[in-house]
């Protein structure tokens, strides 16, 4: 079998190792442009358009990570651009649950303990004792209920809060209260202290963190975006901060990265930022799983984690 891999910033040799000891009958290349040479599979991360043209082909397209929006992009931007018959796969949990989870947690401990005040004070030698938040009134709302939402979900409830979960369709998480569905949105919202997004980038959700989306929240709430920049109106989130409606925000992802130096979110006091460390691929893992798949279909047996490309995840 061929295969074909792309990922600019990769460590090329320890990714094109690992493959090749999990794949040792592949014949496995670095796509370069101008390659237009046959591949029964790709595995990539934002590729360029290029890289798909006439190849008709490929049967699979693996993602490097569990969202697909760049890719998804391309296609949406000049339809036609990936092969009609190739399978788009995403990352399943590789590791990156738990990451989510424990960036989650600190995140919501941090603003549930005032934390990210205590700190400020600090910062103008401040000795300050600053009354604590009802633990039972703290609720966090998890926007997004999908593999590392779900994990999310659970792993919040061990802080003894009232955890939410909004999600396309029904789900159930024991002591998770879950609403679903565009018509449960506003309900899901109502009162939320803590709003965590981890929703999959799609042409219904971006946008979707602005200020009709804050003003349905507890008045000084708390937003952590681990999804992806473009579901966040930045305008928007400012003026929340300028009024009070949102007391403290937590990004790990922008409209465009690496951030802007003059953007101000960087200087904001009361916006945290992280450079998109939320939950990273972890290359062993990561490899295993996608060899593993590449088998299953070289054997004809189904594989989990393909894409639905209506729905966009």
């Amino acid at each position: 079998m061929k295969i074909i891999f792309y990922e600019k910033n990769a460590d090329i040799d320890a990714w094109l190792g690992g493959f090749r000891s999990e794949l040792p009958e592949a014949d496995l290349r670095v796509w370069e442009p101008g390659d237009t040479a046959p591949a029964d599979y790709a595995i990539v991360w934002r590729a360029p358009r290029e890289l798909f043209a006439d190849r008709s082909d490929l049967k699979a397209v693996f993602n490097l990570g569990a969202g697909v929006d760049a890719i998804l992009d391309v296609e949406r931007k000049e339809p036609g651009t990936l092969p009609p018959n190739a399978k788009l796969v995403r990352l399943e949990d590789t590791g990156m649950a738990q990451q989510m989870v424990e960036y989650a947690t600190y995140c919501v401990l941090r603003y549930l303990r005032r934390f990210d005040e205590y700190e400020a004070l600090q910062r103008e030698s401040r000795w300050e004792k600053l009354p604590q938040h009802a633990r039972e009134s703290f609720t966090v709302g998890v926007l997004g209920l999908g593999v590392l939402g779900g994990e999310v979900a659970k792993g919040l409830l061990r802080l003894g809060v009232p955890v939410r979960g909004y999600s396309r369709s029904p789900k159930t998480i024991e002591g998770v209260q879950v609403h679903a569905g565009p018509e449960r949105f506003d309900a899901f919202l109502d009162g939320v202290k803590v709003l965590v997004n981890l929703l999959p980038h799609t042409p219904d959700t971006e946008g979707i963190l602005d200020a009709r989306t804050f003003g349905r929240l507890a008045r000084g709430a708390y937003l952590v975006n681990v999804a992806r920049g473009p579901h966040l109106v930045d305008a928007d989130l400012l003026a929340a901060l300028d009024s009070g409606q949102i007391a403290a925000a937590t990004l790990d992802v922008f409209h465009t990265e690496p951030l802007p130096k003059d953007h101000p979110f960087w200087m904001h006091p009361r916006v945290s930022v992280t450079p998109h460390i939320s939950a990273e691929t972890l290359r062993e893992e990561s490899i295993v799983q996608i060899a593993g798949k590449i088998k299953a279909l070289a054997r004809g047996e189904p594989i989990s984690g393909i894409v639905d490309f209506r729905r966009g995840y």
